[in-house]
């Protein structure tokens, strides 16, 4: 019989997974893994701050996710300092101030590891709840938006020549972003969350002729990581957030090697 916690994790692992798929797909076509990855750090601020003043984990690193997010699109509208170095600044930034605020908590020792890199087997009820309830509001917006995505991917410029307006597709798009990590934060933790995302996609990339067979098969590729890796973590009592990461980056690197093979034949 499988233990009940193994069953969360399955479920929850599965969930984002599915979520993941478009997502990170969008994410790799424009460009923004290390967009991504500096919000993913700001989360784990919102972690101190839920300890500290006791409120639900999950809130707060949905709350500091979107205001670091909606701080970065300020940003990136002045033409002073590039994107880059702004990201880079933010990215380290935030990672040093969490990493400060969790270790001068009181109380109960806060297990910082497991931020960083996940406890998918500590998922709950009320966790599932979250994955799968943002989750479904995630793939509505991109589904609700995904031409407009798309040509914004393809070339901003032409979208908005042909009446896509950059001003909101590109906002909405980053604030789903970082709902997305926020409920991911728990399964994967801070530092591989944006792996979770943008790996299928590009383990996808070589097989895929059009954006839709990409999602759809960075999805096969997240579920198919999800269930070897958590099969991994069991047998070898490995953690499971990363074991399911290497899964999917052992796939794109199978991935990567034939269309290198393809390509030179």
């Amino acid at each position: 019989m499988i233990e009940p916690f193994l069953v969360r994790a399955l479920a929850a692992a599965i969930g984002l997974a599915i979520v993941a798929a478009p997502l990170g797909s969008l994410v790799v076509w424009n460009r923004m893994a290390y967009f991504g990855e500096t919000v993913a750090q700001a989360s784990l601020i919102g972690i101190a701050l839920a300890i500290m003043f006791e409120i639900n984990l999950t809130l707060s690193v949905v709350l500091i996710t979107l205001a670091v997010a909606a701080l970065l699109i300020v940003f990136a509208r002045q033409k002073v300092v590039p994107l880059d170095s702004i990201l880079g600044l933010m990215h380290h930034g935030a990672l040093a101030l969490g990493v400060i605020a969790t270790s001068m908590l009181t109380g109960s020792p806060v297990d910082l590891v497991g931020f960083l890199f996940g406890d998918i087997f500590a998922i709950s009820k009320e966790d599932l709840y979250w994955i799968y309830g943002g989750g479904a509001v995630v793939l509505a917006i991109i589904a609700w938006l995904w031409q407009p995505l798309l040509r914004v991917s393809v070339h901003e410029e032409l979208a908005a020549a042909e009446g896509v307006s950059r001003n909101v597709i590109k906002p909405v798009f980053i604030l789903v972003l970082a709902v997305t990590i926020a409920i991911a934060m728990k399964i994967v933790g801070v530092l591989l969350v944006i792996a979770f995302l943008i790996v299928p996609a590009v383990a996808a990339r070589p097989f895929a002729a059009t954006p839709e067979r990409m999602a759809v098969l960075a999805g096969v590729v997240a579920v198919a990581s999800v269930v070897i890796g958590l099969g991994l973590s069991v047998n070898i009592d490995a953690p499971g957030g990363p074991s399911i990461v290497l899964t999917m980056a052992c796939l794109a690197g199978l991935s990567l090697v034939y269309a290198a093979v393809r390509q030179r034949g």
